[in-house]
Parts: structure tokens; C-alpha cells; sequence
């Protein structure tokens, strides 16, 4: 069978979309409190010590996610304001170690010698493949607290697989989650 120069196109850019559509990126939820009333907020400040700095300083992982906190609430017409802040905002993340198990049917095949045949003879059975992929999943916990109320109003949450990244590309993948938590945010500073 020939395929055309536009039929091989469309089959690549069909396999393109198809495996674009495999790419995952972190699993993203969201959820806010329905009887908070978010135009009433335009100012924000972090908790302190925030909850992925609970040994009592800042690491450099805690300053990306600060960073890209920062810059996110104040794309939305947010005033970072330690002093009175409508919202406290807290950043939590943590790692666990997971399993997949994946069990496949196989069908083998046996030979054995037969007397009655005067020759090997194939028989067919059906075993299962077990496969176990060991990997790390990181959980990153985005929650606003209204400040008065001392209230949790909105929580975003990104799950996804981790990677060994380099230290140059850490601050890509931070950015990168935390941008997709606030892609779900709904509100702006103040708006009515």
C-alpha cells in the first residue's frame, strides 16, 4: 500500500496529537468556600512560618513557590501587604513514594515431547505478567485564608509525578504548577 505526501502528512500530524495528548502534566483540583464573598479581598500577605517551611526557615524550594505565589496573586490585581492583609495565603508540599502494579495476560506456549505423536508438540496457556513501576508524587497545597475570619476560602491542589530535574529547570517546573493551581483561580482583587 502507497501512501500520498498528504496522506503521510496527516498521519504524523495525527500521531503528534496523539501523543500530545499523553503528555501529563500535574492533576489539578480545586475548591472554595460557596458563602465567601471574594470581592471584598484585595490585599494578601503569607502565612508565617508558612507550612512547607516547618522546620522554621525558608529553603530555596520554598522561595520558588513563594515567587510564584507572589507573582500569580498579584497578576490578579492582588496588594502584597504584610501589615493588613485581607487574605493569608500557605503553601504546603509533600512527596510520597508509589507503586503501579500492572498485571498483563500472556499467552505461551509450551513444546513437550509426545510418545503418542513421535514428535514435540506446542501447547498453548495463558499466564499473567505482573509489572511493578516504582515512582515519587508530589502534592502541592495552595490555600487562601480569609484573614479576619481565619477561614480557609479557596484551596488549590496540584498531584502530579515527580522528576529528577536540574537545578536550572526547577524553577521552570514551580512556575510551571503553580501557574496551572491558578489557572482554576476564578477571581480578581476586588471585583464585584
Amino acid at each position: 500500500m502507497k501512501f500520498t505526501a498528504g496522506a503521510t502528512r496527516l498521519a504524523l500530524l495525527l500521531l503528534v496529537v496523539l501523543l500530545a495528548g499523553c503528555a501529563t502534566g500535574p492533576r489539578i483540583t480545586t475548591d472554595s468556600d460557596p458563602s465567601a464573598d471574594f470581592s471584598r479581598y484585595s490585599s494578601f500577605a503569607f502565612f508565617e512560618p508558612l507550612a512547607v517551611e516547618d522546620k522554621g526557615y525558608a529553603t530555596p524550594a520554598s522561595q520558588r513557590m513563594k515567587s510564584a505565589t507572589r507573582r500569580e496573586m498579584e497578576a490578579r490585581g492582588y496588594v502584597y501587604d504584610e501589615a493588613r492583609p485581607d487574605l493569608l495565603v500557605n503553601i504546603n508540599a509533600y512527596i510520597n513514594e508509589r507503586q503501579d502494579v500492572i498485571s498483563t495476560p500472556q499467552l505461551q506456549q509450551r513444546l513437550y515431547y509426545s510418545y503418542r505423536h513421535r514428535g514435540y508438540v506446542s501447547s498453548a496457556y495463558w499466564v499473567n505478567r505482573t509489572d511493578v513501576y516504582s515512582y515519587t508524587e508530589g502534592t502541592l497545597n495552595v490555600d487562601l485564608v480569609d484573614a479576619r475570619e481565619k477561614q480557609l476560602v479557596w484551596e488549590g491542589v496540584a498531584v502530579g509525578r515527580m522528576a529528577n530535574t536540574r537545578p536550572s529547570e526547577r524553577d521552570a517546573r514551580v512556575n510551571q504548577a503553580i501557574g496551572e493551581i491558578f489557572a482554576q483561580y476564578p477571581y480578581r482583587a476586588g471585583a464585584r
